[in-house]
């Protein structure tokens, strides 16, 4: 197995025990050549799009079409909506996220699961001048009594993208880093994502659940939507 295989299966074995048995999971490596995606995914993308950017798409596909076919369906491509979100095959809601050293895709039958989201960031801190539009006041005065508040102010990123995308497949609404607010359970790996507006079918003060991990380099966090028809 190369050290790119190794690194791809110690994420995936990381984030595996986040997710219920009914979900599909997959990954790619952008950086180890990953195959090219299929001809009605290519049209997506830009002519001007740029090598980085054409291998984390191709990757993101990758892992895209592992997760359809763990669902026992045949391969589809996976294009891009006018919204620039992914367009799942008919019967299944999924979420894809990369970084520049990892894609993962992640998959449902919708009869079960109406939306999920998935979202991977570098183990770095954020920049310190992104906090006021990425953390509400409450969040930021948290932050505070935290140890690697950096890091953490991370971690929110990616909660809120991860519950962004799991909400916006029933929702299909539009709004910013103050749409939710996160509480945060560390010892659990767990978060709610709260939202401070209502956005149909969801009310004010309704929330998202997920869960995280902070290893092999990478914060990943998950989001899923359950019980509603």
């Amino acid at each position: 197995m190369t050290a790119a295989n190794t690194r791809l299966a110690e994420r995936l074995a990381l984030l595996r025990p986040l997710l219920a048995e009914d979900v599909a999971l997959a990954g790619a490596d952008p950086l180890a050549n990953p195959p090219a995606p299929l001809p009605e995914e290519v049209a997506c993308l830009s002519p001007n799009a740029v090598r980085k950017r054409r291998d984390e798409f191709a990757a993101g596909r990758a892992a895209a079409h592992q997760a359809i076919c763990k669902l026992g369906l045949p391969l589809q491509p996976v294009p891009v909506g006018p919204d620039r979100a992914p367009v799942w095959p008919e019967g299944v809601t999924g979420s894809i996220s990369h970084t520049q050293s990892c894609a993962m895709a992640v998959l449902a039958r919708n009869d079960a699961v109406q939306g999920l989201g998935i979202d991977l960031e570098e183990d770095t801190p954020l920049k310190n001048d992104l906090l006021p539009a990425i953390c509400i006041p409450r969040e930021r005065d948290w932050l505070r009594q935290q140890d690697h508040a950096g890091q953490l102010a991370k971690l929110i990123f990616s909660a809120k993208e991860a519950a962004y995308k799991a909400q916006y497949s029933l929702s299909r609404a539009y709004y910013g880093f103050d749409g939710m607010e996160l509480d945060i359970d560390l010892s659990a790996g767990s978060f709610q994502a709260v939202f401070t507006a209502a956005r149909p079918p969801f009310a004010r003060g309704e929330a998202v659940p997920g869960r995280f991990v902070i290893g092999a380099g990478l914060i990943m966090t998950v989001a899923e939507v359950r019980g509603r028809s």
